[in-house]
């Protein structure tokens, strides 16, 4: 079903606070549909709201049935100019808690009903104000807790994503057409698509789509943020480098061997991006049982971690137990970082050599060299990738639609090569088409849309 399909022309009006529950200085009530603007008309007698023009304030007491509800301020939207397409009006009360209650009681009184979660968005989707991809990052705005994850929304709901969506799509769109073309005329065995031009187009859109797949990893990090774990033998410094990053005494340090028996998790904003540090217990064979299960859980978040700090103190490692540890991170590690611990020289000192190893020279006591050590963690997870204005995917149904689209290009790929009936290639790429479509909504279903807005606040 296509998107202009599936828009109703809606009958009803909804209404919804848009401001975080609780008290606040203010509150906004959102209305949008057709009886919105005579809803208002209604609760702020005597301004004649109806006969005013879109996009004006409007301050007076809100009203219902002779009790004054509050003094407020009421936006005009008409559509289609409107977040929605809809008529809307906006509601800036006292945020009272009651207050705004009695507001949505009498908007709710007067015709409206109680939005459900996102059906703003939605019926800003529904009416053409924005497609899927750019809804989606509505919500992903409102959910951004760093500046990365904000800038890379942002992006998303300017277009950014979909404008590079729709060109591939179009281009396919031609090769589509020419090739439905050569069906009608099968017996008279005439070819109007170019297969070598079409070969170049999958080739370039494959390009693309790999490169939007390979962002994703990026993109899970910067919206989900990066687990972080902290590993190293008891004494290397592991809590007292946790209590340095975080600025504060989170964890308990002491010169007993031994003394973190269980994980401790903070997050850490560093350049925009957020870690989620875990400081673990030291790893060593040990015949207490309850450091024995601490031992255990460290090594479990080693193998979950998106990186790893090993931690080891320069004055006192033993050359082979380092290469055991190297073993151990390069065989259970995604991504690792090692750690020279307890190296009190001047500050400023770059990645250092211990042998055949590379490794961050720091003082966690001293608080040496931390600077050194964030960028280098930044580095490990960004790769490089950090211009904010190309296109990074950060929707796992994004990712899942894009795995179909590689998919169906590789199979209409190998169908031409092998010079498969063009009916059967006109199959492969109408498949492929649906799941570009999918992405932004061109091409969607209701079950599919009430499950990604419901995800959303109500008020949006």
């Amino acid at each position: 079903m296509t998107k202009s399909q599936a828009a109703p022309a809606w009958s009803d009006t909804i209404v919804a606070l848009s401001t975080p529950p609780g008290i606040g200085a203010l509150g906004v009530v959102r209305l949008s549909g057709p009886q919105a603007i005579a809803i208002a008309d209604t609760l702020m007698p005597g301004k004649k709201i109806a006969s005013k023009p879109s996009h004006t304030l409007h301050v007076g007491w809100l009203t219902y049935n002779g009790y004054a509800i509050d003094e407020v301020v009421i936006s005009l939207f008409r559509n289609p100019k409107s977040f929605t397409g809809e008529d809307v009006i906006e509601i800036s009360c006292h945020g009272s808690p009651y207050i705004l209650q009695q507001c949505i009681n009498a908007c709710i009184a007067l015709g409206a009903r109680l939005a459900k979660p996102g059906e703003f968005t939605q019926r800003a989707f529904l009416n053409g104000k924005m497609d899927l991809a750019q809804a989606e990052a509505v919500a992903d705005i409102i959910a951004s807790q760093t500046a990365a994850a904000q800038q890379a929304a942002l992006h998303q709901m300017r277009g950014g994503f979909s404008h590079e969506l729709a060109q591939l799509r179009e281009q396919l769109i031609q090769f589509s057409a020419l090739i439905e073309l050569e069906l009608d005329f099968a017996t008279e065995d005439v070819e109007f698509a170019d297969r070598t031009a079409l070969q170049q187009l999958l080739v370039s859109i494959n390009t693309v789509v790999q490169q939007l797949m390979n962002s994703f990893k990026l993109g899970n990090v910067i919206k989900e943020g990066v687990s972080v774990a902290i590993i190293g033998k008891p004494n290397a410094g592991k809590s007292t480098l946790l209590n340095a990053l975080l600025n504060e005494n989170r964890a308990i340090v002491s010169e007993i061997a031994g003394t973190t028996r269980d994980t401790i998790e903070e997050v850490l904003n560093i350049d925009g991006i957020l870690f989620r540090l875990i400081d673990t217990a030291g790893i060593r064979q040990s015949g207490d049982v309850i450091e024995s299960i601490g031992v255990e859980k460290s090594l479990e978040k080693l193998r979950k971690a998106d990186v790893v700090l090993y931690l080891f103190d320069v004055h006192g490692y033993n050359e082979n137990e380092l290469k055991e540890a190297l073993t151990l991170l390069k065989d259970n590690a995604r991504q690792f970082v090692l750690i020279g611990n307890k190296a009190d020289h001047a500050a400023g000192i770059t990645e250092a050599r211990l042998g055949a190893y590379t490794y961050v020279p720091i003082s966690a006591k001293s608080h040496i060299n931390l600077d050194l050590l964030k960028t280098n963690l930044v580095q490990t997870v960004m790769q490089g990738k950090t211009n904010q204005e190309s296109t990074i995917v950060t929707n796992a149904r994004h990712f899942a639609a894009l795995q179909e689209v590689h998919n169906s290009l590789t199979e209409i790929q190998q169908g031409l090569s092998q010079h498969i009936p063009g009916d059967l290639i006109a199959l492969d790429i109408r498949r492929c088409l649906h799941f570009l479509g999918e992405i932004t909504g061109t091409i969607t279903n209701e079950d599919q849309l009430d499950f990604i807005f419901s995800k959303f606040c109500i008020g949006k």
